[in-house]
């Protein structure tokens, strides 16, 4: 046997070559196929906010509890903790909001930016956490969200001050919501992402009456 027909017989053909891709492409996952946002069931319970289906939001993100807590409580900006399948927060916070806060998360951390699939998992190497697809082979560094607690005002608020605020989301009864350090505020006839000029007409506890000034 020549040195060729040792060469050609080590050398993968096309066929077999054509094989091994086929063999790497991945078919749709049944958690792919099923894969939907979870929607938080929250509700008020003395100066708490109770998510009780916490454990089951984790579950269906496949995410580690702690590593969601941690950023629940970062983008709330408030003291918390696991109890059982549910998770408690000190303060009162609305429902949308809990939901918003997933909504980024699974953007952040569960959804490929490659390929669109939440067949993800959190790798960190070198201090670096990266969002790694079991689906398409794609990785990318996680990023940070800006944290959805507005800053349009660093001192304590107080009654009669006006200013410019930027509503996250919308309470129950249609009104805008802003969150300022432990403080929630409401104003009427805003829309999420709308900036308006509000005077604060009452301050009670950690809740801000307000009214348009623009």
């Amino acid at each position: 046997m020549t040195w060729r027909d040792q060469y050609w017989g080590m050398t993968p053909s096309y066929e077999d070559l054509l094989k091994k891709a086929y063999t790497n492409i991945t078919e749709p996952t049944e958690f792919e196929d099923r894969f939907t946002v979870p929607v938080a069931r929250a509700f008020i319970e003395g100066k708490t906010t109770v998510l009780e289906n916490f454990a089951e939001i984790a579950g269906i993100l496949r995410r580690d509890q702690d590593h969601l807590m941690k950023h629940l409580l970062g983008e709330l900006g408030t003291a918390g903790k696991i109890e059982g399948t549910r998770a408690v927060f000190s303060g009162k916070f609305e429902q949308e909001q809990i939901n918003a806060i997933i909504r980024g998360y699974v953007e952040d951390y569960v959804i490929c930016s490659e390929c669109g699939k939440p067949d993800t998992r959190l790798v960190k190497s070198d201090r670096i956490l990266t969002l790694r697809c079991d689906a398409c082979g794609g990785h990318r560094p996680v990023r940070k969200r800006r944290s959805t607690v507005d800053p349009s005002a660093a001192a304590k608020p107080t009654e009669g001050a006006i200013m410019d605020v930027t509503p996250q989301f919308l309470s129950k009864r249609g009104d805008g919501v802003v969150k300022i350090d432990r403080y929630t505020m409401y104003v009427a006839n805003a829309k999420p992402g709308q900036t308006v000029k509000v005077k604060i007409t009452r301050i009670a506890g950690t809740i801000i009456f307000t009214e348009r000034a623009d």
